[in-house]
């Protein structure tokens, strides 16, 4: 019994030593374990993040794989003669954390797509494509076009190198901010849906351009 008794007893004081405060340890001491802790977990918060921004995670969680993604395949920012190509974050996710940690919360929601099987096969998909496509353009619309100027920025557009009518529309409308990339190039990067009643950006008419 006695034997016992010192094990519990040594239990329970190992117990109250685990859960009692630790007053020897000083405040320095404290302040930088939690900073430690927040190091670790800042760097895991952020390496899960990216995991989810990468291309092969948005076709595996997002229905996608041989729809979107497929048109895709077929443009330009596939595929091109410089070598660099644009993979769906580029395009979809904003490269600023906070804008970005806003469309992850906001596209956490079209996960219900590949859960519930809404956009599962192509036929599924074109029924939606006009639906998904209009929330998109109007997202883009909304921020000014920010994920294409992430990469196509204004300031580095070389316009002496693009066509007349492109050139003239860039410096028109693009450099003074009366229409933005969206306006233009809806079907850039996907094929169109039906366009109707999809209302259609056109330029002032006095301000048409030599064809």
């Amino acid at each position: 019994m006695g034997i016992i008794r010192r094990a519990l007893n040594l239990c329970l004081s190992t117990w109250r030593a685990c859960n009692r405060p630790a007053g020897h340890l000083s405040l320095g001491f404290l302040t930088l374990g939690g900073f430690v802790a927040g190091v670790f977990w800042w760097g895991g918060f952020n390496t899960a993040l990216e995991m989810t921004n990468k291309e092969a995670f948005c076709i595996g969680c997002h229905e996608m794989k041989d729809n979107p993604y497929a048109d895709l395949k077929q443009t330009i920012h596939y595929a091109n003669r410089s070598g660099v190509r644009a993979t769906c974050p580029d395009c979809h996710v904003p490269h600023n954390w906070t804008d970005k940690i806003a469309r992850k919360m906001q596209a956490s929601k079209e996960v219900w797509g590949k859960i519930f099987g809404t956009t599962n096969t192509p036929e599924k998909f074109e029924a939606k494509r006009k639906e998904l496509a209009s929330h998109e353009w109007a997202r883009l619309k909304a921020n000014n076009s920010l994920e294409c100027r992430n990469c196509h920025s204004a300031d580095s557009m070389d316009i002496t190198r693009q066509g007349v009518r492109g050139a003239e529309a860039h410096q028109r409308f693009l450099f003074t901010g009366q229409a933005t990339c969206i306006d233009c190039h809806k079907g850039i990067a996907h094929r169109l849906p039906d366009m109707t009643g999809v209302p259609i950006w056109t330029m002032p008419q006095q301000a048409a351009l030599p064809h």
